[in-house]
């Protein structure tokens, strides 16, 4: 029985993972670092990936508990680690839980004092309140900002929040998924699309076994998020 379970779950996350390879990503984009990832003592340097966003990437589960090795910006560090040997990178969030856009341009001075080498920026699920036209401009701040300093820089769409239709294009997660998509490409970017994943993830399974709650994701959402960070712009394979 132990066998046949454990069977069913690499089956499952063999599935998972072949959705994860048909996401649209430029593996080229970190092609430089990627090269510097194999770099042996003495001629590596210390590389710093900064997550900056909301609860989600500071690793917020439910009723106020924190997984932060659970989290996506430290399998992220996981997946590196287990696949460059030589490397020496910090994982660092500088995220903070109920935060959006805006307030996090206001701390994007923080976010340079870490001398990152990427930036993940993850705000949308909170970016709501702030509507879409404030939303664009503190997410362009802090683009334009890190992209002045030659700071590579990652956007992701948002994970779900189950209280809303996932399904529909008119939802106000889908809509700044729609934004973010368009930022990307307005200024060249990385997009990890968490949110295109996730809607079609939910054609297949229910959504709720990924959820810790309605708006944090659970150890196996986190784990999805990670391996799209991964797979489109640290593996080799693609």
């Amino acid at each position: 029985m132990i066998k046949a379970n454990r069977c069913c779950i690499i089956l499952f996350f063999s599935l998972l993972t072949g959705m994860v390879s048909a996401q649209i990503a430029d593996n080229t984009y970190l092609h430089d670092l990627k090269e510097e990832l194999k770099t042996k003592w003495p001629h590596n340097r210390t590389i710093n990936l900064i997550f900056h966003g909301h609860s989600v990437p500071s690793g917020y589960s439910t009723k106020g508990v924190v997984d932060r090795l659970g989290a996506y910006p430290f399998l992220t560090l996981n997946d590196i680690n287990n696949n460059y040997p030589y490397a020496v990178v910090n994982s660092i969030t500088t995220s903070i839980g109920g935060e959006h856009a805006e307030q996090g341009a206001q701390r994007i001075d923080e976010v340079l004092s870490h001398n990152p080498d990427v930036v993940f920026i993850d705000y949308a699920l909170n970016d709501r309140s702030l509507g879409l036209e404030k939303a664009k401009e503190a997410w362009e701040s802090m683009i334009i900002e890190l992209l002045d300093q030659n700071v590579k820089v990652i956007l992701l769409t948002p994970t779900p929040d189950i209280r809303e239709d996932i399904t529909s294009s008119e939802s106000k997660l889908a809509l700044h998924s729609e934004l973010i998509r368009a930022l990307a490409k307005k200024y060249r970017t990385g997009l990890v699309d968490s949110y295109q994943y996730f809607q079609q993830l939910n054609n297949k399974l229910n959504l709720e076994g990924f959820m810790a709650q309605n708006n944090h994701i659970n150890s196996k959402g986190h784990r999805l998020v990670a391996n799209l960070i991964f797979k489109n712009y640290f593996s080799w394979e693609n």
